[in-house]
């Protein structure tokens, strides 16, 4: 399984919009601090998955039929904005999985072209995708949201973003797992009252208590950026960014 980081960034990620800040300058002078929006591809065997659609221009990053399905982990704008276009195309359908969030976003559902919009999976259920095992987990946010733990012939990833915390029955259930990697919401640097997704401080105890063998930190705004050029991290956690690509072939090992 080979899981690559299209976009590692929140709404508020570097650069951000006429802000003059030390990541924002750094990210504008240098494509390598830019963060995309947040989501992922997921490679196992026959299986090509897009983990959340907030690149807006995903008819030019594939090609027809490259995609096997797309897996959503909510609809907020910033995670389904490139279905928008996506869905005018021609040629055969791309299925597309999420949770079970009736609104939706906008008129996705009422006008969804070549997008086949798939029953719901069933949270704590694994999925079978190929030799892939898909197992949603309910998520604490703002609009209905599924994190997934991946399993690929044992090794196995757990993706939770967006969120604030963990709900106790997610926490209980990947307790129970052997984690090689997890990658976490980690939206803001230390605060007193996070809301909506992880500060570091919530993201640091859910890593400590899940304790993987990696952690990788996502959905990452600027000022958490600003945070992260002063401040090391536990050894063991580290800040995802665009185009990192990790493959449990021989031990889950970092290609940038």
């Amino acid at each position: 399984m080979k899981l690559t980081f299209l976009g590692t960034g929140g709404v508020t990620a570097a650069p951000l919009f006429g802000c003059n800040c030390r990541a924002c300058q750094r990210a504008q002078q240098d494509r390598r601090y830019h963060r995309a929006p947040c989501s992922a591809l997921i490679e196992a065997g026959n299986e090509r998955i897009l983990l959340d659609a907030g690149l807006p221009l995903l008819a030019t990053r594939f090609r027809p039929g490259e995609l096997t399905r797309i897996l959503l982990t909510h609809y907020h704008m910033d995670h389904v904005q490139g279905l928008f276009a996506l869905r005018w195309g021609k040629g055969a359908s791309i299925p597309v999985w999420g949770p079970p969030d009736t609104r939706g976003s906008d008129d996705l559902f009422k006008h969804p072209g070549l997008l086949d919009f798939r029953p719901s999976l069933t949270p704590f259920v694994a999925q079978s995708f190929g030799e892939l095992q898909v197992t949603p987990l309910p998520l604490q946010h703002s609009r209905l949201t599924h994190g997934y733990l991946f399993d690929w012939q044992g090794s196995r990833l757990a993706w939770l973003c967006d969120t604030c915390g963990l709900p106790p029955d997610t926490e209980d259930f990947l307790r129970g797992q052997l984690l090689d990697r997890l990658v976490i919401d980690c939206n803001d640097p230390p605060q007193t009252a996070p809301r909506n997704h992880n500060d570091l401080n919530l993201a640091l105890a859910i890593i400590d208590r899940l304790q993987p063998r990696q952690a990788w930190l996502t959905h990452l705004s600027h000022e958490m950026d600003n945070w992260l050029a002063d401040h090391p991290l536990p050894e063991a956690v580290q800040p995802a960014r665009d185009g990192l690509i990790l493959s449990s072939g021989s031990g889950w090992p970092v290609t940038v």
